[in-house]
């Protein structure tokens, strides 16, 4: 009874203590409090929006209570102040942003991105989603047979702007004799890269970032090194003709997923990009 006794009272104490220092530190209250808790609110947002936006959600709840077991060891202990915890805190949210520097890159380019509003005709019929991608197979069929170069991006409409107003926006249906027009070794926009979004080809003749990675092999071109480098800072999907060998190849999140891709490779990988991507209507 009486080491129950003594417990309460150094529970009561413990609670007691606690709270008049929660009552000074309100009272004591200045302006680098606000600005620090201004600081703190703009990058919790900013990383909890890039974890958010790519389903991290167990890095999302160790890192937020990390930080309230942070906060309260701070408001115990006498010996920490709030620089102590502002670079505590600073540390948690690079060491996030450094393991998650890929999808920080694609949701700071992404702040560029042209929204587009959905219409009506943005949706398609099971039937007409198969033969637009029978038509994209064909073309890309037909291109590597040929050797003629091409890089096809199924954008999701979440390209940055800047990346479709470097080329010139076409807004063409999508049929394979258009992409192997766009693609011909002598027509102006073969060089760059054709945007197809939904039912259209958006835009032709798009410049990309390139990624440099001297790991690569020493046969990955300009091309596949710009499909690496736009799949690495956009959710899309990019297919890529060699020029020199014909060989169709398959990039996304800035990796090659499918090299000497079939007809049933580009065949998953479209069906993935309508139904998933841009959630095509069934008939």
């Amino acid at each position: 009874m009486y080491a129950s006794l003594l417990t309460n009272n150094w529970g009561g104490e413990f609670w007691s203590n606690y709270l008049e220092k929660l009552k000074t530190m309100i009272f004591n209250f200045d302006l680098s409090y606000v600005l620090e808790f201004i600081a703190f609110a703009v990058t919790f947002y900013i990383v909890f929006k890039i974890l958010k936006d790519n389903k991290c959600h167990k890095v999302i709840a160790f890192i937020t209570g990390l930080i309230i077991l942070c906060g309260f060891a701070f408001s115990l202990s006498s010996t920490l102040d709030s620089t102590t915890l502002t670079i505590v805190i600073v540390l948690i949210d690079l060491m996030a942003l450094t393991v998650f520097n890929t999808e920080f890159k694609r949701s700071l380019l992404g702040t560029g991105t042209k929204k587009h509003v959905k219409k009506e005709t943005d949706t398609a019929t099971v039937r007409e989603v198969e033969l637009i991608m029978d038509e994209i197979i064909r073309a890309v069929q037909h291109m590597s047979k040929n050797d003629i170069g091409a890089l096809i991006v199924l954008s999701n409409k979440n390209l940055p702007e800047g990346i479709v107003s470097s080329g010139t926006v076409v807004n063409a249906d999508i049929n394979s004799s258009m992409i192997e027009a766009v693609f011909y070794p002598k027509a102006p926009l073969h060089d760059g890269a054709m945007i197809i979004e939904g039912q259209k080809i958006h835009a032709a003749g798009c410049f990309l970032p390139i990624i440099e990675n001297d790991s690569l092999p020493q046969e990955i071109g300009s091309r596949h090194r710009a499909a690496l480098g736009v799949t690495n800072v956009a959710a899309v999907t990019a297919i890529v003709v060699s020029e020199e060998t014909g060989i169709i190849s398959i990039m996304k999140k800035g990796e090659i997923i499918k090299r000497y891709a079939s007809d049933a490779d580009l065949k998953h990988v479209l069906a993935e990009y309508y139904w998933s991507d841009m959630s095509g209507k069934e008939a």
